[in-house]
């Protein structure tokens, strides 16, 4: 974190792994971290701060910053648009703070193209009965929606091998911790390719109803 230039750190996980708890404790702990706020065109939830939770804009304006090459990754995510600003993410950087990204794999593929120097990070629930009764335990979505964000959380769990780290978010202080050696750079231990977190990855997979 000393170099001259921030690190651009990218998380992600299906919806229910518990990913924004993470990202909110890390970043209070880590006070020179910068959260990039995303652009996005769903409506406001009642407890959101725009220019803090999010950016509200039309579908018009964002298509006008699709159109010209505003976002350093854009995506559709339950027919909502997303994106985070390139600028926005550069300057950050070039002040020397690092900046986390919490976008969605597909905005992940992206960055990754677009900034191959970054680090990105995958969050697993310990198992698919637990990722089934989180999204249940919000209470705010019906039947259909929990069973539909179910199906494409399942989805977004076969993506977890294209990122650098994976964290089982088990015991929240304990992924707490394993989050914060990998932004300290003694991560080694959670690396995709190592042996223990393939084994446990493969586990949870194994686990989704075919």
């Amino acid at each position: 974190m000393h170099s001259a230039n921030g690190q651009l750190f990218v998380i992600s996980a299906p919806s229910g792994a518990g990913k924004t708890t993470l990202v909110q404790r890390i970043m209070h702990a880590n006070p020179d971290l910068r959260f990039s706020i995303s652009y996005t065109t769903r409506e406001k939830r009642r407890n959101e701060v725009p220019g803090k939770d999010y950016f509200f804009i039309g579908k018009d304006k964002f298509s006008a910053m699709v159109a010209a090459d505003e976002f350093l990754e854009h995506a559709i995510v339950f027919d909502n648009n997303y994106g985070t600003s390139k600028q926005q993410v550069q300057n950050t950087l070039a002040q020397g703070r690092s900046v986390i990204l919490e976008i969605d794999w597909q905005g992940a593929q992206q960055v990754r193209k677009n900034m191959p120097d970054c680090r990105s990070v995958f969050i697993l629930p310990p198992s698919v009965a637990e990722l089934k009764q989180r999204l249940k335990g919000r209470g705010t979505d019906s039947d259909a929606i929990i069973e539909r964000r179910f199906r494409d959380a399942l989805a977004d769990l076969s993506h977890w091998d294209e990122f650098d780290f994976a964290i089982i978010n088990d015991d929240l202080g304990q992924a707490t911790s394993d989050l914060q050696a990998i932004i300290a750079g003694d991560g080694a231990s959670h690396k995709v390719v190592a042996p223990q977190v393939k084994v446990a990855a493969a586990r949870i997979l194994s686990q989704a109803p075919g």
